[in-house]
């Protein structure tokens, strides 16, 4: 029960692992603190918590690209809650070749997936220097480490992410806050409604694709430990680690299935 009366923000929290990420919060003890874009959904998940784990969950509604939101949110909160945890777990994105890439969509996946993170974080990191404690989880990719076809500025935000995080969790150290990244492969959300609009990629892996509610108890799992990275699924994790050090194999070897997107 470490997580009991602990507070667990989470961006992105009104489908998908954020959801997930609240349940199993709940579930432990730890008091949801959920963000996202849609208050209707968030109210709908907070009482759903509520009358399940009879917790208190509280939910505002945030765009994590809108700078001034974020600041007031976190402002507001900050004046009322200690912060444990931060979940950022909004992010999205979109498939496509190079010469197809809109550019106003690009600078969008950067503003959630990149900045918003980082404008969160900032907010937060403050009041857990102050505390000396807490726990910063930033949900990335393993994109962020093997970058496919049609994934070029989605795989370029998450290798941003992880940059940022590797950074963050150093500082962060000596402050006695953990730092962790959560490089999951597909997932079984509404995520490729919008980055894969063809089917054709869900097609291709769906036999791979995780759970959400898997990939939310392992996040759940490592909440308050120094855990430096929850990689999914292990086989996923291994080729990754594989890329590194033969890259230019890697991508011959699996150039076919890297085009399934």
């Amino acid at each position: 029960m470490k997580l009991k009366g602990k507070y667990v923000v989470i961006t992105g929290a009104s489908s998908g692992i954020g959801e997930q990420i609240a349940y199993e919060a709940a579930k432990r003890g730890g008091i949801p603190v959920l963000l996202a874009r849609s208050k209707e959904k968030l109210a709908q998940i907070a009482q759903q918590i509520e009358q399940t784990y009879s917790i208190s969950c509280l939910y505002e509604q945030l765009d994590v690209s809108n700078v001034k939101e974020v600041d007031d949110v976190f402002d507001r909160l900050l004046t009322s809650i200690d912060v444990h945890i931060l979940v950022n777990n909004a992010g999205f994105g979109v498939f496509r070749y190079v010469e197809q890439i809109d550019l106003s969509e690009a600078k969008q996946m950067f503003d959630v997936n990149v900045l918003g993170l980082i404008a969160c974080t900032k907010k937060v990191y403050a009041h857990m220097m102050e505390k000396r404690s807490g726990h910063i989880i930033n949900i990335a990719s393993q994109a962020g480490k093997i970058a496919t076809p049609k994934s070029s500025v989605y795989a370029a935000t998450k290798h941003a992410v992880l940059g940022f995080t590797n950074s963050l969790r150093m500082e962060a150290s000596m402050y006695g806050i953990y730092v962790t990244a959560v490089n999951p492969g597909p997932i079984e959300t509404n995520f490729f409604t919008v980055a894969d609009t063809s089917g054709e990629y869900v097609k291709n892996v769906k036999r791979w694709m995780l759970r959400p509610e898997f990939v939310a108890k392992r996040v759940v799992d490592v909440m308050l430990t120094p855990t430096r990275e929850v990689n999914l699924p292990f086989w996923m994790h291994m080729g990754s680690r594989i890329y590194q050090l033969f890259p230019s194999l890697i991508e011959k070897i699996g150039k076919q299935a890297f085009l399934k997107k």
